[in-house]
């Protein structure tokens, strides 16, 4: 097929002339019948009369004004027309011919690339169906298979086969917590805590800087309301891992007063903590959880041995590791009591008194012996024994602090 704005020839299939760049109209290729037929068509306009008898060998009788034969020139003409009526009809079958041809190679072509496409969307299809069939195998027998397995059986109640997949999954990789978050909980489920609790704990053993098993065990401290234990965990785990975790660090509270020294009065402890943090206490040598007493105020220390515990407790609810501080208040002791009369001998009955301070208690004997807590309590005057008394007092204060004793020699005759 040629071009028909610059004559070139436009391979097959073109829709635009290499050449000209002009849009390909469908034109039959060179026929040279038409070239034939146009030169007898300019040659019936421009021949003369000589021409025409040469073309024709039959004389034509009848001449015109010049010379020329009438008949044959028009007989001439007769025949030149019907040699062009029938070139263009030859003309116009081979273009009809061409053209239906050409309609068929195009259907041709055009079937051959739909079946060409159609093969080869049943390949991609195939491949896919393949590539699926792989991936689900793949997917079925990998370590996230095998964990989405164990909590669909989980949820099933099946622990027996949720247990057999998570341990599956932990064989493939004992690294990733998955697979330990999702036995744990098969054991909680079974009232197993601390079953699950040491799954955890023998796992951080030979997996010191793995962070996100970590995270799977304070997790799982939450979930099983064991707050208390994270600061424990954490206090174990290497700065590398507390760095990473610092929404679980809290910072323990201070104290006011430091335990080292004994005071002689009695004192106001204050506790602080970071800001935001609660701070909880006991005072009965106990471990504080957000159950105990609340700091609000200074915690009074009173006479005698004071054991504070305290933790602070952030927002999310976790606490810092307990704080143990002891004191002693020691006030001062009253010296030996003073007992009346004196040291004598007397004829007289007499009243042997004891001075007894506020705050304290006195006891005495009669017998020589030290007095005690155990002894005779004094509680008013006591009347002088015949003969020889020795007279023995001490006082005690609540706190059961024992004073001087006081020693007497009565003889009454």
């Amino acid at each position: 097929m040629r071009c028909r704005y610059c004559g070139q020839r436009i391979p097959e299939g073109e829709l635009y002339c290499r050449h000209c760049g002009k849009e390909v109209r469908i034109v039959p290729d060179y026929n040279p019948l038409d070239d034939m037929l146009t030169a007898q068509i300019k040659g019936a306009i421009d021949s003369d009369g000589y021409e025409d008898e040469m073309y024709y060998s039959r004389p034509s009788r009848n001449r015109d004004a010049a010379g020329r034969s009438t008949t044959g020139s028009r007989r001439g003409n007769e025949r030149r027309s019907t040699g062009v009526a029938r070139n263009n009809t030859r003309s116009r079958q081979m273009n009809e011919d061409e053209r239906r041809r050409r309609n068929r190679e195009r259907a041709r072509q055009k079937a051959l690339r739909k079946k060409k496409k159609k093969r080869a969307l049943l390949l991609a299809l195939s491949l896919l169906l393949i590539i699926g069939i792989v991936g689900i195998f793949a997917y079925m027998t990998s370590y996230i298979g095998a964990v989405n397995k164990g909590n669909k059986a989980l949820e099933r109640n099946d622990y027996t086969e949720a247990e057999d997949c998570f341990r599956n999954a932990m064989a493939k990789d004992d690294t990733r917590p998955e697979a330990y978050t999702g036995l744990s909980k098969v054991y909680q489920a079974q009232d197993n805590t601390e079953k699950a609790e040491r799954l955890f704990s023998d796992a951080l053993k030979k997996q010191e800087d793995n962070i996100e098993l970590y995270r799977a065990c304070i997790k799982f401290y939450i979930r099983s309301d064991q707050n208390e234990k994270i600061p424990e965990l954490l206090d174990n785990a290497t700065s590398t891992i507390t760095d990473e975790l610092p929404e679980y660090v809290v910072k323990t509270p201070k104290f006011s007063l430091d335990d080292g020294e004994d005071y002689d009065d009695v004192q106001q402890l204050k506790l602080t903590a970071e800001s935001g943090n609660k701070i909880y206490y006991t005072k009965n040598k106990k471990k504080p959880t957000t159950g105990s007493h609340k700091y609000n105020s200074p915690i009074q220390i009173e006479e005698g041995d004071t054991t504070i515990y305290a933790i602070a407790v952030n927002k999310a609810g976790i606490p810092s590791l307990p704080v143990k501080k002891s004191y002693t208040v020691e006030l001062p002791i009253e010296d030996a009591p003073a007992v009346s009369p004196s040291t004598g001998q007397y004829s007289t009955a007499q009243e042997i008194e004891i001075k007894v301070p506020d705050g304290y208690t006195a006891y005495y004997t009669t017998d020589k012996s030290e007095p005690t807590t155990s002894s005779t309590k004094y509680t008013g005057p006591v009347e002088m024994p015949e003969g020889e008394t020795i007279f023995k007092a001490v006082l005690v204060n609540a706190k059961g602090r024992v004073s001087g004793i006081t020693t007497r020699n009565y003889v009454l005759n």
